[in-house]
């Protein structure tokens, strides 16, 4: 009984030693969209030395005159420029890698899907990641140590209509990360995947024409989750004891449910 006492004590004693990842180097792709830009402040509020990827436009813009974000480094680039990308990685060689970079494509049904749009996605998406993550991980092994986060979608395991190549990918994603966990046995470089349901950022902005029609659109009738919830859960994944992986995150809007049951009618005849 008293041996039993003490071990619980002891993992109790574990349980609250948070893991410091201040000082840490972090990378952040897609980061000057919503989540991209909360989890950079979310990372910065925690300590760490942070590098933006993104796209060179507005919404960078934003993100490279914001006062809160101390020392930030910015890098104006599109994810699909593989190379580059990898450039980046090696040069900065992070201990904190958050694979955000991500669109939606357009909402049509599979059959009449763009061919186009689908590569876009699954260069965005998925292929980015991949690029990135193959360049982050021999450093991390190196030391012993690191995380890698991935933006991944509820529509992973759960496709709604017209989504098809965009749930692809985010299955995609969500079985890469289980097979980076069996290649990393052994090693203390800890793998994330985040399955958020709607989260108001600016994913539907260029198929609604705005943002503001989006939100009108998408986000008015009931609350969906903020930016700010996705990056503090990512805050509490890498500040975990380092014995502890979050593997996965899935987080909905508490208005939001998935599932039931469609029946075709039946032609007429």
């Amino acid at each position: 009984m008293t041996d039993t006492v003490g071990l619980m004590g002891e993992q109790n004693e574990q349980r609250g030693v948070e893991h410091s990842v201040r000082g840490r180097i972090a990378v952040v792709t897609g980061a000057s969209g919503g989540i991209g830009s909360a989890v950079c402040a979310e990372l910065t509020r925690l300590g760490c030395h942070v590098h933006a990827i993104a796209l060179d436009d507005a919404l960078l813009d934003e993100l490279r005159n914001r006062s809160d974000l101390g020392d930030l480094a910015i890098y104006p680039l599109d994810v699909r420029n593989a190379a580059a990308l990898r450039s980046i990685i090696g040069e900065v060689k992070p201990d904190i890698l958050v694979n955000n970079a991500g669109i939606i494509g357009a909402l049509n049904t599979a059959q009449t899907y763009d061919p186009t749009t689908a590569d876009a996605l699954i260069d965005i998406n998925l292929r980015s990641a991949v690029h990135a993550t193959l360049a982050a991980l021999p450093h991390m092994v190196a030391r012993n140590n690191g995380h890698v986060v991935f933006t991944g979608s509820i529509a992973a395991t759960r496709p709604t209509a017209n989504t098809a190549v965009y749930s692809a990918t985010k299955a995609a994603l969500s079985t890469f990360a289980d097979g980076l966990r069996m290649d990393l046995y052994g090693t203390m470089v800890r793998v994330t995947v985040l399955a958020p349901g709607r989260v108001e950022t600016h994913l539907y902005d260029d198929l609604h024409g705005s943002h503001d029609a989006a939100r009108q659109a998408l986000y008015s009738a009931a609350a969906a989750i903020a930016p700010i919830d996705i990056a503090t859960l990512v805050g509490v994944a890498l500040t975990m004891p380092q014995h502890v992986d979050v593997t996965r995150l899935e987080v909905v809007p508490t208005a939001q449910v998935y599932g039931g049951a469609a029946m075709a009618p039946l032609a007429s005849t």
